[in-house]
């Protein structure tokens, strides 16, 4: 008999299947989350404890796993949760996780997340020792130490399964052909449509998804439906991309450039100068005229 965590996680992964298969996602992708949920029923040993005792690595061993998919298992038995569902049914809230910790309020939570990118409790923490929230007004020393030391209580039970690298980052060459291909799909009616849970009082399903991939990173994209891109009118313009590859998943946010030389174009936030360097080569996509602008 599978133990009952096995079967609860076993459960989650053929929910995310069956939620990528009805959102057009590759074929492959679903099948890897199926096939990954019928191992885990076979496995004998509780999941949590082999991360426990084995760690990340034990769990990248199991028979069709690979790092990806044991990444989403140790979420699920660490956090309780995985953040690729909960984005594909439409709950993810990442201002609501940042302003959990202490020091940071809702305001302050999502100027963080929109300014700086940061979307999750590791993201910050690596804001926090690069010197991104030093250079913020209102971040003095003793905030910051108040932040570090909120973070490390609260991330020293993953600590271990986290020392696989990140890898290289996308080009944002591709950041931004992943951008214009949902926001061209979207425009045409082509895309599956979720029903957030934010801001969506009528539980109407008017948020496009798409689901793509470039080589070995597979993505998800979506409009922002975050607390400021509703305030300032961007939820049409402002796009969310989740980039999840062998060794890390990352987020981005596109905008259109309002204002400078580069107005009218796309914008990866926290990469503008390569965006930059890349248009003044020629080679970036200028967004078409339905999107400048657009609401």
């Amino acid at each position: 008999m599978p133990s009952p965590v096995n079967t609860a996680v076993a459960s989650r992964l053929d929910e995310l299947a069956h939620l990528l298969e009805d959102q057009g996602a590759n074929r492959f992708r679903v099948a890897a989350y199926r096939g990954a949920a019928a191992v885990l029923r076979g496995v004998p040993r509780p999941v949590d404890e082999i991360l426990r005792e084995e760690g990340l690595e034990a769990l990248d061993a199991l028979p069709g796993i690979g790092p990806s998919l044991a990444r989403a298992i140790r979420d699920m038995v660490t956090l309780g949760r995985l953040p690729m569902l909960d984005r594909l049914r439409g709950e993810t809230d990442p201002v609501v996780t940042l302003a959990s910790v202490p020091g940071i309020g809702r305001v302050l939570a999502d100027r963080l997340h929109h300014d700086l990118g940061i979307s999750g409790l590791e993201d910050l923490e690596a804001a926090a020792h690069d010197g991104r929230l030093a250079r913020l007004a209102g971040f003095g020393p003793k905030r910051l130490a108040g932040i570090r030391d909120a973070l490390a209580t609260r991330l020293a039970r993953i600590r271990p399964s986290l020392a696989a690298p990140g890898g290289a980052p996308p080009a944002v060459s591709e950041l931004l052909e992943v951008d214009a291909e949902y926001r061209e799909k979207a425009t045409a009616g082509r895309l599956r449509r979720i029903a957030p849970h934010r801001f969506n009082p009528g539980h109407q399903a008017w948020l496009p998804i798409l689901h793509t991939t470039r080589g070995d990173r597979n993505y998800t994209a979506v409009f922002s439906n975050t607390a400021r891109a509703h305030r300032l009118g961007r939820t049409r313009d402002w796009v969310v991309l989740y980039c999840d590859g062998d060794r890390a998943e990352r987020q981005y946010t596109v905008i259109t450039a309002r204002v400078g030389e580069l107005e009218g174009r796309r914008l990866v936030m926290g990469r503008e100068a390569e965006c930059a360097e890349l248009y003044r080569r020629g080679s970036g996509r200028r967004p078409a005229d339905s999107h400048r602008g657009a609401a």
